[in-house]
């Protein structure tokens, strides 16, 4: 029987999540459903097989590996692991500066 994970989010990540469908209600209340149930259906996935998904590039580039993260197009879901849970960190949008934006929360310690 394979492991299972705890799947939390972090305050900083559900924030996140938040304002992509507030800002996607704007124009389709029904839509902005729609991609919150496929965003949380598609993390809630990971409590399965955590480690499928890849160490976040940016962060990879300057020696971090601790951290993955999901891609569900345009948005990407970061994560870490550890022990039998999984840590949401943040949700962002492929489309800004990942590199600079996940930097500057490591250095605040809220990714």
């Amino acid at each position: 029987m394979p492991k299972t994970y705890e799947v939390l989010w972090s305050e900083t990540a559900e924030n996140d999540l938040l304002k992509i469908i507030e800002y996607i209600a704007q124009d389709s209340p029904n839509n902005a459903l729609i991609i919150l149930e496929k965003i949380k259906k598609q993390v809630a996935d990971l409590s399965f097989f955590p480690e499928k998904c890849r160490i976040v590039p940016e962060l990879y580039n300057q020696g971090i590996t601790l951290y993955r993260e999901m891609v569900i197009s345009p948005w990407r879901v970061q994560y870490r692991i550890a022990d039998s849970q999984v840590f949401v960190l943040s949700v962002l949008d492929s489309r800004q500066n990942i590199e600079d934006i996940l930097l500057k929360r490591l250095t605040q310690h809220i990714i």
